[in-house]
């Protein structure tokens, strides 16, 4: 509990089994239900999960925004709390976050991965470079199609309160539900939303699951179905 209020931590997760444990084993007391969404895993991710007495929900049907879209039904807290399952995410600034949250009054808050990639530059693979370049160019098409202007319109940590879910439209089951979240909370006016950035030095445990150059224009399509599309 922080403050009277419920705080849910929500994990989708893919195949996992590698990084789930060391996730789960870091989450902070103010966390008051962790949900691990089983999106159909192939491997050992919801036995491990279970194991650490934590609350796993299966959704089968494929895709992060799926997976999203259960696990924020499934949550019970006042505040929810998200990041992805393979430990890129700074778990221990969960309590910083949610303190930034309610003294602010903010209804959301996204985290920009501040890497500190000028000192580690040597270490940077080509598929680093891809989805540091792609991930400028989607948000330069996010602020010219939609005014919004995010340094990280990928990111995958939140903090919001469950309330303003009421609010947005939510179409998409893929990986552009992560863009079109942050678009349906900052074009709304009635919602407070800020983007606050985090170190993430972690190295990913076990592989990525996002196809570099399909993903990638799938979101840019979906940014322009969103903005032009059939209401």
């Amino acid at each position: 509990m922080y403050k009277n209020s419920k705080v849910s931590l929500v994990i989708p997760a893919y195949n996992e089994e590698k990084g789930i444990e060391a996730v789960i084993r870091e989450v902070p007391a103010i966390i008051d239900e962790t949900i691990v969404i089983d999106n159909a895993s192939t491997d050992r991710t919801a036995e491990i999960a279970s194991r650490l007495r934590t609350k796993v929900v299966l959704e089968r049907r494929r895709g992060y925004g799926a997976a999203y879209k259960k696990g924020f039904q499934e949550a019970s807290g006042d505040i929810i709390v998200t990041l992805d399952a393979d430990g890129m995410y700074p778990v221990k600034a969960i309590p910083y976050l949610v303190e930034v949250l309610v003294k602010e009054s903010l209804s959301f808050i996204t985290v920009q991965r501040r890497n500190d990639w000028i000192r580690r530059i040597s270490d940077w693979t080509l598929e680093n470079w891809f989805r540091y370049f792609g991930n400028i160019i989607l948000g330069l098409f996010i602020y010219a199609v939609f005014g919004i202007k995010l340094r990280d319109s990928q990111s995958g940590m939140w903090v919001f309160r469950k309330g303003i879910l009421n609010d947005l439209h939510l179409t998409s089951d893929s990986w552009s539900f992560s863009e079109e979240l942050k678009i349906e909370v900052f074009l709304n006016k009635k919602l407070r939303a800020k983007e606050i950035a985090q170190p993430y030095s972690n190295k990913r445990i076990g592989t990525s699951k996002l196809d570099l150059f399909p993903d990638g224009f799938a979101n840019l399509a979906f940014l322009f179905k969103k903005r032009f599309g059939a209401k």
